[in-house]
């Protein structure tokens, strides 16, 4: 009896040893290595990946995806946009499949250029107007601001201060970013996973939109046919102006890592400038690829106006192609400034 029980216990061990694996257990065993041309992931780069099987686990089938694009082992794979991606491989041992991942991150090869600014001109701006968005339309300068029960669109006469046309936002709306295309007029909100669009000359609003996979609402511009939205992350939306719907994003890094808090966005030249929150900077992004090719330091603005209670960050960034120049202010600012930007 004894003896029975021994080779049980015996038989029932290498049961669980050798065939009592799952498909779970069997994919810890389970690697992707990925190697990078000169060892190296960034942009402009490329890599090759395969799967490693120490253990020689037997499977049905096997079949690779990087950034949601299927991929073939041993293949070169090109780096053409900077971020954190996912290399996924789905294994399946019978009929059922099991995921092996690995983050890649592609870095930028390059260190971004410092600029500094030159005041041209000062004009006043509204102290009580908490700016997030700023952009010129017509010779006219166009705001969104702010905070709840405050929250407002704006034309304004930017060379006085005068406020041509208002419309205050519903109490439970805080407004952000806003952008003019094709004679219409749109705006972000904060929190509530909502976007208005409106009348550019009359501000009467004609239509609302849902955001998708982004977070939140923060900066807004556009290239003459798309939008482009930022959330508060270091990611940046395309979108359709059409549709609104969310198309495609850029993930915003350096050589050194990702560009978080982006904020209010223009678009200049071919390029997003982009605040960063806190930071007192603007960020000059490529489009295609989210490289931060610059940074412009307006840290010193923020002594130049008047200090107060509720005087916040340097926020809002606006080009006027009239006089082919840039203009910034802040949170509760007292103060637009006209700049040339100095390499």
């Amino acid at each position: 009896m004894n003896f029975l029980k021994s080779l049980y216990l015996i038989t029932l061990t290498v049961c669980l040893v050798s065939c009592g694996s799952t498909p779970e257990q069997k994919a810890k065993d389970l690697n992707l290595v990925a190697t990078a041309k000169d060892g190296q992931f960034t942009l402009g780069n490329s890599f090759s990946f395969a799967l490693e099987n120490k253990k020689n686990h037997e499977f049905s089938s096997v079949s690779y995806t990087f950034n949601g694009q299927t991929v073939s082992e041993n293949t070169e794979i090109p780096l053409n946009k900077l971020g954190a991606y996912t290399l996924e491989a789905s294994v399946v041992f019978g009929d059922k499949p099991v995921s092996v991942k690995k983050e890649i991150v592609v870095l930028n090869t390059e260190t971004p250029k410092v600029y500094s600014y030159k005041i041209l001109n000062e004009y006043p701006h509204d102290i009580t107007s908490y700016t997030q968005g700023l952009e010129f339309y017509n010779g006219s300068l166009y705001e969104s601001t702010g905070q709840y029960g405050e929250s407002k669109l704006r034309k304004l006469d930017y060379k006085t201060g005068e406020v041509l046309k208002n419309i205050d936002l519903d109490k439970a709306y805080f407004g952000e970013g806003l952008t003019i295309l094709n004679t219409k007029l749109y705006q972000l909100t904060w929190r509530r996973g909502t976007g208005f669009v409106y009348d550019v000359e009359t501000l009467e609003k004609t239509g609302s939109f849902k955001y998708g996979q982004s977070k939140e609402g923060w900066g807004l511009c556009n290239d003459g046919s798309k939008l482009y939205k930022s959330d508060g992350t270091d990611h940046i939306w395309t979108l359709n102006a059409d549709t609104q719907v969310e198309e495609d994003f850029i993930q915003v890094y350096t050589n050194k890592g990702k560009i978080g808090a982006l904020n209010e966005l223009e678009w200049v030249d071919g390029k997003i400038y982009a605040n960063i929150y806190q930071r007192n900077g603007v960020a000059i992004i490529d489009p295609k690829t989210g490289a931060v090719e610059g940074v412009i330091d307006f840290s010193p603005l923020h002594k130049l106006v008047t200090q107060h209670q509720n005087l916040d960050v340097l926020n809002g960034i606006a080009f006027n192609p009239e006089t082919n120049t840039l203009f910034v202010t802040g949170k509760d600012w007292d103060k637009l400034f006209e700049v040339e930007i100095l390499e």
